[in-house]
């Protein structure tokens, strides 16, 4: 008998303890709007680590975030180089229920974003010493924030065909034939240029 509950109580402990495991894992379009300039970018979500595939012509087209590590690489794919800067939190994707720093939450109304059903809140963050009040529409069969604006319109992210799927770890890893820029950064003295008067 008493061995019997010990198995119970060990196989609910693993259940839960699976429960817990689950990671986020998702792909999605990103629009993200800041003072008025829209970029877009793939986003390739894993828990601790993302991949953002930037639309935007630049020499960077993609970083890999490592929380984990706490380093950014930033891959300058026509190059073949990748910068490595600090992790840095306000980087991290704003894609939970619950915002960091959550003071208050106040439902608005209903609306129906991408197909999904969403609740709209009003949301009060505190962060540091200044309070940032956001609007979030969560969507409630996927419980996703679709979309999340600051209060006065500066800045807006919404998430587009977001499909939850297991993502494979190359996506977050450096291509392996991808030199470090930092080479770059360390020319040697007699490079630069001689600002001494004549």
């Amino acid at each position: 008998m008493w061995s019997w509950k010990l198995v119970g109580a060990l196989a609910l402990l693993w259940t839960i303890g699976i429960g817990n495991a689950v990671a986020l894992e998702f792909t999605a379009d990103q629009v993200t709007k800041i003072n008025g300039r829209t970029q877009k970018a793939n986003i390739y979500y894993r828990d601790n680590m993302w991949r953002i595939e930037h639309h935007t012509m630049g020499p960077v087209n993609v970083s890999i975030v490592r929380k984990d590590k706490q380093v950014v690489w930033l891959l300058l794919s026509r190059m073949k180089h990748f910068k490595t800067v600090p992790y840095k939190a306000e980087q991290d994707l704003k894609v939970t229920e619950h915002l960091e720093g959550e003071v208050s939450r106040e439902e608005i109304g209903t609306e129906t974003r991408e197909g999904h059903p969403t609740t709209l809140y009003e949301v009060t963050v505190k962060e540091g010493e200044r309070t940032e009040v956001y609007y979030q529409w969560l969507a409630t069969d996927i419980h996703f924030p679709m979309k999340l604006a600051k209060k006065d319109g500066s800045w807006i992210v919404e998430y587009q065909h977001v499909k939850f799927r297991p993502l494979i770890d190359y996506l977050f890893q450096l291509p392996l034939n991808f030199e470090p820029l930092e080479e770059f950064d360390h020319q040697p003295a007699a490079a630069e240029p001689n600002h001494q008067p004549m």
